[in-house]
């Protein structure tokens, strides 16, 4: 199979991004890629068609990450939901909702994680052996850290994942975070030696400053760990657009000089928060979340956004004195908009006799619209299209609630309206260009921008393109997907030979030739082990030490040097 694997130090590494553009660089190198992560745990989701890979144009659809989404449209293919085969979207900090190549699949727990999940990697490998049968490279996305130790036992998604499919991996460290070189010795260390034969070399990402000064550190790097650094990506502010994490979710405030501020209230279940990713682009729209009554005390729009968990977000929004700020916020004449599980809170009764949420079975929403909530088993999963305030409208439906709208109010986009409060169960609708420039006059009474959203995702799909191809080495990058990685260490060498104006080393020039395999699932890196030992002690089958030789500063291992299991293991790096 051919594939790489873009792991992480940690999550918000860059992964994404990374992953993203590999997609868009490859593809304009003409090679046929799709993205995939075998699981992604995110509230932050879209819709898809089936009809591409089950060829029956017949309205059916399915459930995947919005990064897998994000980056289909990179390699210019059609999202499915093998690119995303199992979602986890978080209901409480102990409890996940599990969808299953696009559809609900029951729950998995924290005290059942590694069980509850076996069937699991068994589809989401399955899920990447039909990938990688119909395209040329797939650019898998790990989750987390592969160094994540205690979880590697039940691991189907980084290392777990680069076994079945023998991926070389490239490991991404954010250096704005401090402690990057650490970060990535530390990941390649705690694995285990069959698991680190697997690391290619690594990526950094977010780095401001001058070059010059962090060469040390990554000639460093290369030496302590015997792989490559496949380059350097700049600090870019502008990739925000699109982001999934929640992490990020402070990078939409606008430039200096914005009039109008936009306070989209930070539910601690948030899903879909990239609805608001629009209003954000907006030169004179500011966009901050507000997680207290004086964060919207002041603003001219309130957009209350979806949520995985609507009741007890309602009670957390209630236990902030968050509902009275909005109540008092709609009494003052401004405009409030709900969107999905925003939407339901403005209603009357939100009914879950079914227990979807959780044990509450009924709650009383704010008032301000005269609908009722009724949350069922069964998930509405659809891509509508109508048209509201005059314009055409369109937008994806992820949701249990069913409405029932009373005569107090008037239909919009599969929602309600009523003077200057709307709720829609439409999520992306403000992505389209013609109703947000609608919607904002009718709200803000301000003209529609030039401002083309559509446009401003694929400029930004370019750019990581663009940073991908000037930054990081993508011919060694995609010999390695395509399973050429001797060759990829050759070019590199060679290149490196005529910048530095030196002869090859000994060990570069024996260890590969043009025509050679690479060696075992990495380019560049000896077998199975990290580190060698300095002052005496010579390392042995991949870096463990033979018979207790000691580490550089003389630290010596006991009982020969090396332990087994839990993640720390013999052919290591000795301690």
């Amino acid at each position: 199979m051919s594939g790489l694997l873009v792991a992480g130090t940690t999550s918000d590494a860059g992964k994404s991004v990374v992953t993203t553009g590999l997609c868009r660089a490859f593809a304009r190198r003409g090679v046929k890629v799709a993205p995939y992560k075998a699981q992604n745990m995110s509230n932050n989701s879209m819709v898809v068609s089936t009809s591409s890979t089950t060829g029956v144009d017949d309205g059916a659809t399915a459930e995947i990450g919005r990064a897998q989404w994000v980056q289909a449209r990179a390699a210019q293919v059609t999202p499915e939901p093998a690119m995303n085969p199992v979602l986890l979207k978080p209901g409480s900090d102990r409890r996940s909702h599990v969808v299953l190549m696009g559809h609900p699949a029951g729950e998995v727990s924290s005290h059942d994680w590694e069980a509850g999940r076996r069937h699991l990697a068994t589809a989401a490998h399955a899920a990447y052996d039909d990938l990688a049968s119909r395209f040329d490279v797939i650019v898998a996305e790990g989750a987390g850290s592969p160094a994540e130790i205690n979880l590697r036992a039940g691991d189907y998604v980084n290392m777990g994942l680069a076994r079945h499919a023998g991926l070389p991996t490239v490991v991404v460290g954010d250096i704005d975070r401090g402690g990057v070189f650490a970060a990535m010795y530390g990941t390649l260390a705690l694995l285990e030696p069959e698991d680190q034969a697997l690391i290619s070399g690594f990526v950094i990402n977010k780095f401001r400053g001058d070059l010059g000064l962090l060469k040390p550190g990554l000639e460093s790097l290369e030496s302590l760990t015997e792989r490559p650094v496949f380059g350097v990506l700049p600090w870019e502010p502008s990739l925000w657009l699109d982001s999934e994490d929640a992490l990020d979710l402070d990078g939409r405030r606008a430039e200096a000089g914005a009039t109008r501020k936009v306070a989209v209230v930070r539910l601690p279940r948030i899903s879909n928060f990239t609805d608001v990713d629009a209003l954000g682009l907006e030169p004179d729209l500011d966009v901050v979340f507000a997680s207290s009554p004086a964060d919207v005390a002041d603003a001219d729009l309130v957009v209350l956004p979806g949520t995985r968990s609507t009741i007890s977000d309602l009670a957390w929004l209630r236990s902030r004195g968050l509902d009275v700020a909005i109540v008092e916020h709609v009494r003052r004449g401004r405009p409030l908009l709900g969107i999905c599980g925003g939407f339901q809170m403005l209603g009357g009764v939100i009914a879950d006799p079914d227990g979807v949420e959780g044990s509450v079975t009924e709650v009383e929403g704010l008032g301000l619209l005269d609908v009722r909530t009724d949350f069922t088993p069964i998930k509405n999963l659809r891509l509508p299209t109508g048209s509201a305030l005059g314009v055409e409208a369109s937008g994806y439906e992820i949701h249990h609630g069913r409405i029932t709208r009373g005569d107090g109010v008037t239909e919009f986009l599969g929602g309600a309206r009523a003077g200057q409060v709307f709720g829609t169960m439409w999520h992306g609708s403000l992505e389209g260009d013609a109703l947000r420039g609608a919607f904002l006059e009718a709200t803000l009474d301000r003209a529609p921008s030039e401002v083309s959203f559509p446009a401003a995702r694929e400029r930004r799909l370019d750019l990581i393109g663009d940073l991908v191809e000037e930054h990081l080495d993508l011919d060694a990058l995609l010999d390695l997907a395509q399973g050429n990685a001797g060759r990829a260490d050759v070019v590199r060498d060679e290149r490196r030979r005529v910048e530095t104006n030196t002869v090859p080393s000994s060990a570069a020039a024996d260890r590969v030739g043009l025509d050679t395999p690479p060696p075992s699932g990495s380019g560049g890196s000896t077998s199975g082990g990290v580190g060698s030992t300095s002052g005496g002690g010579s390392t042995s089958g991949g870096g463990s030490t033979s018979g207790g030789g000691s580490t550089s500063g003389g630290g010596s291992t006991s009982g020969g040097g090396s332990t087994s299991g839990g993640g720390s293991t013999s052919g290591g790096i000795i301690r």
